[in-house]
């Protein structure tokens, strides 16, 4: 299938699959080919691997327990040879419904043939320095435990009477961190009431004069306070453990944890940032703030007109991503648009292999794949009806993700997430309501989006067989998921329309949806076109010929920029779905002729505001007192300078301008000067007689 010979083993008979059944559903979903089942792939029948990876073809073996295994195998008998790995066991095989499973086995194997985009990576680096944050003996003692591996240093929060130890073999400090930033390899701390131990301790531990605002920095921290964390989510962020100090075995974890992160180490860069095209702000007025107000862990952070995410903060959850009207914020494990590809080809093989009542269980790779484990070996299993589709964080999928959900063919979402992360599910649930909104306004039905967080399976396993089937169904589609997200959005959306029980043209949305449109009050509109400038979604257009303000719906993300930047205060915001072809077409808000240049016939201006203009100020201001000075007001930029300096009041008119004078003129009356002086010398004019005139 896709190139690939998949090996596909009934696991010693546990799992009840008929090849032939399996075949046709197999080569319906695109393989081609007959099924050859194995029965214990990782034992006797281990040379059907080794035969399969010398040959020219790419590998996918349909077990994921013995990968270890079959890595160790093809090292020795093939490094170069390409091998993946798929769950059909925990996730079909093993359930009290695994005989009607065949066309989920074929599904699970055709999406897992989808070619996922390595997601880029991003480095850290630790040298060990680790700072152990604590309040008594117990921090000393964790201090000795780490110091023959780490650089440590011991700080220590408001203490009580604490006995020196005989050997001072960890730097001691006391103080109480009151800021604290970074991530593993980079954190700083800004320390309040700091001082090192004295040597001169007897009793108890002694420091020296405190001081405020210390500044220091380290590469990990160990807080055993037990206090308020240091961070959001401090689970989250990288080099950080607070383990409950109450808890020896938690501490002992978090000590063997430590160890090991010295070194330089790789993490994923979960979200890819487009600056471009983000809608924070503009000429520093804000607009959307979404990002900012669901990141569990301060990742994001405001920078003029946009955004930071910092790569080595970010946790993965994908609720920036998940909400980003724009797709400035696209989640990347997986990068580029494999996820779609691989929710279109599960679905597609699906509903080509024969069945029927697709439910997608999303869930994640730590909790949710949990839970299907403990339901496949403890209890019913899943349904045959329930294809699981693995994310990295169940938070990172958006509108576009649900609507293609839908439009390819699931009756039904459930969302598998952590208890734990309950804190963090705002973000999914504005989509979830989204979704649930369009799909009952076309007559769809609301209900098919669920979200469990049970902790327990079996709680998990009897919600999942107690889904009732919707009454309406819904027409697959096949369109391939290309461009960004609103594109993919759109596409999903507009089937799901085209196929609707009760199609609307318009569709009203709650507040905050990422679509609709903008309002303008014309009788208070100016056509400034400040609007225009700040959209950054380019939804708002103007005309460089006339005085035209114009819309284009389906580009407007509802950020609200324009509101704000209106100087008339005369927009507002309606978030509603225009499924009709008008959405996708510039229409007229706001148009007036422009006015003609009184003296030269020059278009300029808008008519309305400059006659307004003209009214107001007539004969009311001082400028424009005198008479033909408001005309001025209805001149082109050129000729008001031009009338300006041809008027009366010109307030650089300084009489006849001086003469210019050269260096001519001064040599020239140096001369005169000096000729007659002489002349007045010898008599001439003006001098007294000669002797020779006696």
């Amino acid at each position: 299938m896709r190139g690939k010979r998949v090996l596909v083993c009934t696991c010693d008979a546990t799992m009840p699959l008929d090849a032939g059944a399996l075949t046709r559903a197999c080569q319906a979903a695109g393989a081609e080919g007959k099924v050859e089942l194995n029965s214990q792939l990782c034992r006797a029948q281990l040379g059907n691997f080794q035969r399969a990876i010398l040959g020219s073809q790419p590998v996918a073996v349909a077990c994921t327990q013995e990968a270890p295994l079959f890595r160790e195998i093809a090292a020795e008998d093939n490094p170069a040879a390409e091998i993946d790995f798929l769950n059909i066991r925990e996730t079909a095989g093993w359930s009290d419904d695994a005989k009607a499973a065949t066309p989920k086995i074929a599904a699970l194997i055709a999406a897992a043939m989808v070619e996922a985009e390595p997601t880029p990576m991003v480095a850290l680096a630790s040298q060990g320095v680790c700072l152990v944050y604590g309040r008594d003996e117990q921090a000393l003692e964790a201090a000795r435990q780490l110091a023959g591996r780490l650089d440590v240093t011991v700080l220590l929060s408001q203490p009580g009477e604490i006995i020196p130890p005989q050997v001072m073999d960890v730097p001691v400090f006391k103080g109480t961190i009151v800021q604290a930033k970074g991530h593993l390899g980079g954190f700083g701390i800004t320390v309040n009431d700091y001082a090192p131990a004295t040597p001169s301790g007897r009793g108890a531990l002694t420091f020296d004069a405190a001081k405020n605002n210390a500044f220091s920095e380290c590469d990990l921290i160990l807080d055993l306070t037990g206090g308020t964390p240091l961070f959001q989510a401090a689970e989250k962020r990288d080099g950080y453990f607070r383990p409950d100090p109450g808890d020896p075995a938690a501490v002992q974890r978090a000590l063997f944890e430590l160890v090991d992160l010295v070194g330089e180490f790789d993490k994923p860069r979960y979200v890819k940032y487009n600056a471009e095209i983000c809608a924070h702000a503009r000429s520093r007025k804000t607009g959307c703030t979404r990002c900012l107000d669901v990141c569990p862990t301060g990742a994001i952070s405001p920078a003029g007109d946009v955004v930071n995410i910092d790569p080595q903060v970010c946790a993965g959850c994908g609720s920036c991503a998940s909400v980003c009207p724009t797709g400035a914020a696209t989640y990347q494990l997986p990068a580029g648009d494999s996820l779609f590809q691989r929710l279109r080809e599960l679905l597609g093989a699906y509903r080509m292999a024969g069945g029927k009542r697709a439910t997608l269980l999303l869930h994640d790779g730590k909790h949710g794949s949990e839970m299907i484990g403990y339901m496949a070996r403890l209890g019913r299993g899943l349904p045959a009806y329930v294809l699981p589709f693995p994310l990295n964080e169940v938070t990172q999928v958006g509108i576009d993700f649900l609507a293609a959900a839908f439009a390819y063919g699931a009756e039904q979402v459930v969302i598998l997430a952590d208890p734990k992360k309950r804190d963090e599910m705002s973000g999914l649930a504005g989509q979830i309501g989204l979704a649930e909104t369009v799909l009952s306004g076309l007559g769809y039905g609301g209900g098919r989006l669920h979200v469990i967080d049970d902790l327990d399976p079996d709680a998990v396993e009897t919600q999942l067989y107690g889904l009732a089937a919707p009454k309406t169904a819904i027409a697959p589609a096949s369109f391939l998921p290309v461009g960004g997200k609103r594109s993919r959005a759109f596409l999903a959306l507009r089937h799901l329309h085209e196929k609707a029980p009760e199609p609307v043209d318009h569709l009203p949305l709650a507040p905050g949806a990422p679509f609709g449109r903008v309002k303008v009050d014309t009788e208070g509109c100016t056509l400034c076109l400040a609007c225009v400038s700040a959209c950054p979604a380019g939804a708002l257009l103007d005309d460089e010929n006339r005085p035209w303000l114009g819309f284009k719906e389906d580009a407007c993300v509802q950020c609200g920029l324009c509101r704000v930047t209106c100087p008339e205060q005369v927009i507002t915001l309606e978030p509603r779905l225009n499924f009709t072809n008008a959405a996708m077409s510039a229409v007229t808000l706001n148009e007036d002729e422009p006015f003609e240049c009184i003296r030269c016939g020059k278009p300029f201006g808008v008519r309305k505001s400059i006659e307004r203009i003209s009214e107001q100020l007539a004969g009311k201001h001082s400028m424009f007192r005198e008479s033909g000075q408001i005309d001025r007001i209805k001149m082109c930029e050129d000729c008001r300078i031009s009338h300006q300096f041809e008027s009366t009041d010109n307030p650089f008119q300084r009489g006849t301008r001086p003469t210019i004078r050269t260096t001519d003129d001064d040599l020239r009356e140096r001369d005169l000067e000096l000729e007659l002086a002489r002349a007045k010398a010898n008599g001439g004019p003006g001098g007294k007689p000669g002797p020779h005139e006696h």
